[in-house]
């Protein structure tokens, strides 16, 4: 069977909420406000829900992988915005070459690994 959908949301937490969402904002995402300590961010068609939750070993382990068009300038733009100088434990790494792909690594102030890449075409 073939299940029509229309998106994937994952749910994020974060260690220091307030922090969390200031930094996603200084990302690019846009924010809507959930009652109970919940915020959707988006952009364009792609979002998530960040909680004012934190568990460690779920943090720790919570990895997204958000795949763009333009790599080289993704990552120029996400430099520019200095967040590894604004925000304590966010890291940024610089373009990694794979045979699957090619990505560059941030983490947010809870630990978050976001995986921001492209694909080679088959």
């Amino acid at each position: 069977m073939n299940i029509p959908g229309k998106s994937i949301r994952a749910f994020i937490g974060a260690k220091d909420y307030t922090i969390s969402r200031q930094f996603y904002s200084d990302v690019g995402f846009e924010e809507i406000e959930i009652p109970g300590n919940m915020s959707y961010f988006y952009m364009g068609e792609f979002g998530f829900y960040l909680q004012d939750a934190y568990v460690k070993d779920w943090v720790d382990n919570t990895m997204i992988f958000f795949e763009v068009d333009d790599l080289p300038n993704t990552l120029k733009h996400i430099q520019s915005l200095q967040l590894t100088e604004k925000y304590e434990n966010v890291r940024l790494s610089e373009i990694v070459y794979k045979p699957w792909g090619n990505v560059f690594f941030l983490h947010d102030p809870s630990g978050i690994l976001w995986q921001i890449g492209t694909f080679k075409s088959a």
